[in-house]
């Protein structure tokens, strides 16, 4: 390379990094701009995401970067980080929808990780929160005179605990935050005379906040009474999706049984046969570093957890047999040679996927390039 090339390679980098700092001083603008949308959205009392507001936003750049021939693809991936950042700085600003804020909410198993989570989201918004735990007696729970009891303890001891409740107050809300709906749900209905919901959180206790998180909700008595507890979760940004308890317990063999068992076996396979997961890594295209990914993260968590929901599904064990069997036949099928059987039968799954088959492969085509993304994070460009 000529001396001339190497100093028009530097004074381009020089624009690169000056371009750079720009965008930066301009985000800097954006997240004060978003601080001020909290603040009156408090005053307002809306709801941190708005999923109306956003889409329209987002389509609004992507037509702009269209039009200045840039990907709308690259814009949108920009922008929805920087959205997803935002939502961190306007947690803190969500509005108590309680009408009682005088009156506690009393989490039982609040210094647990998910307890933890409930416990400082209703603090910042405002309420005031008691916490019963390990070695405090639930007899406690009347002094406060609460307007909620969260029920946040293991799915093994939720049963348990909801029956040793004591008599709550007459318009007090019982909620739990249980991983299966039915049973909990008939406990509560069975111990407390007021109101009653089932929640279900599909997220971890380690989520920055609730914008776009998934609660499940199970009706139990009382929608009236436990309704600005359903506009507190969707104040927060989540969305709240309403189910009947047994259909819940029915998905939730697919959804959490089915995988975390195929993830843990898995992974004990690997172990078992001793892997060697740095070289896997190495050579593994982004779809299997992100199945990787999975079956590492499960082993990172609690045990007694999963292992508390897949015995929690008992009834989901008849089904796993008959994914063994299947299992068994498939690799008897390839065993012999019988490609013609295997093709057949994957014409047949893809028509029972039918359109949903597509949506995952362009869904699954961004995860893919954030996985590349996160991969060669720190690799020089320019």
């Amino acid at each position: 390379m000529n001396n001339d090339a190497k100093q028009q390679l530097e004074q381009l980098r020089q624009a690169i990094d000056d371009t750079d700092s720009q965008l930066i001083e301009l985000i800097k603008q954006r997240s004060e701009l978003t601080k001020q949308v909290g603040d009156v959205k408090r005053h307002l009392q809306a709801p941190l995401y708005v999923p109306e507001r956003e889409q329209q936003m987002i389509s609004a750049r992507r037509q702009q970067a269209e039009q200045m021939e840039l990907s709308p693809d690259l814009i949108e991936d920009v922008l929805r980080r920087i959205i997803r950042e935002s939502y961190r700085t306007q947690t803190a600003q969500a509005t108590p929808t309680s009408c009682d804020l005088e009156r506690p909410i009393v989490i039982v198993g609040g210094r647990g990780r998910l307890g933890t989570l409930f416990c400082r989201l209703f603090k910042q918004t405002g309420y005031t929160v008691k916490v019963i735990d390990k070695g405090d007696a639930l007899s406690d729970i009347t002094e406060h005179h609460p307007q909620l009891v969260v029920i946040a303890v293991p799915v093994n001891i939720t049963a348990q605990v909801i029956s040793e409740l004591p008599k709550l107050p007459d318009d007090c809300v019982l909620a739990d935050l249980t991983s299966i709906k039915h049973q909990p749900l008939q406990h509560m209905l069975a111990q407390h005379e007021g109101p009653v919901v089932g929640l279900h959180p599909m997220f971890g206790p380690s989520v920055p906040n609730l914008a776009k998180q998934l609660v499940v909700a199970c009706e139990g008595r009382g929608a009236e009474a436990y309704q600005w507890l359903i506009a507190q979760f969707t104040n927060w940004g989540a969305h709240v999706e309403w189910v009947d308890s047994q259909a819940h317990d029915s998905s939730m063999g697919w959804i959490q049984v089915m995988r975390h068992l195929s993830t843990f076996v898995y992974g004990a396979h690997m172990a078992e046969e001793q892997a060697d997961i740095a070289q896997l890594l190495q050579l593994s295209s982004p779809i299997y570093r992100m199945e990787l990914m999975m079956v590492g993260r499960l082993f990172a968590q609690n045990a007694d957890l999963y292992a508390d929901i897949i015995q929690s599904h008992p009834e989901q064990f008849d089904v796993i047999k008959r994914y063994l069997a299947r299992f068994q036949h498939t690799l008897d099928v390839l065993e012999r040679g019988d490609k013609a059987n295997f093709v057949e039968t994957f014409q047949q799954v893809n028509g029972y996927f039918g359109e949903f088959a597509e949506q995952f492969l362009q869904e699954s085509e961004a995860l893919v390039q954030l996985s590349d993304d996160q991969r060669f994070r720190g690799a020089a460009t320019g």
